[in-house]
């Protein structure tokens, strides 16, 4: 398995995500995951004075799940070798290079993938940028 992420950072993450959702604190717990994924600490603050705050901390639960099936930080380069499916993995090219990095391993780890990075774009994709990669992809 390919390795994505520091295994100290993974388990301090888990270890906190844990403690806070056990404690109620469900905002808290996904301002870590906001900042874990690269959201500056400034920008979480604004985000938790918007009134979708809310929805987001009633499905703060879902951030554990998530954790969980991301293990390690390892791409599971066994299981990924047997997807037959065409894919397409994307990374913004103003991502944090974590996030790009992590595009980049998962898509060497499956045999048909297509690895695409959008110029400027962060996690959160302009619907004009992505729409012609998609159709493209997809053959539209």
């Amino acid at each position: 398995m390919a390795e994505v992420e520091d295994g100290a950072r993974i388990k301090e993450y888990t270890e906190r995500l844990g403690e806070l959702l056990d404690a109620g604190r469900k905002g808290d717990a996904v301002a870590l995951f906001m900042t874990r994924v690269g959201v500056p600490a400034e920008v979480v603050a604004d985000i938790r004075a918007q009134p979708g705050w809310a929805m987001l901390e009633a499905i703060a639960w879902t951030l554990a799940y998530d954790d969980e099936v991301l293990g390690d930080g390892s791409v599971p380069r066994d299981l990924a070798s047997t997807i037959a499916v065409p894919a397409l993995v994307l990374a913004g090219g103003a991502s944090p290079q974590s996030l790009r990095q992590a595009a980049k391993t998962t898509a060497d780890a499956l045999p048909t993938a297509e690895h695409r990075t959008l110029d400027g774009q962060t996690h959160d994709v302009a619907p004009d940028v992505l729409a012609p990669v998609l159709a493209g992809f997809f053959g539209a």
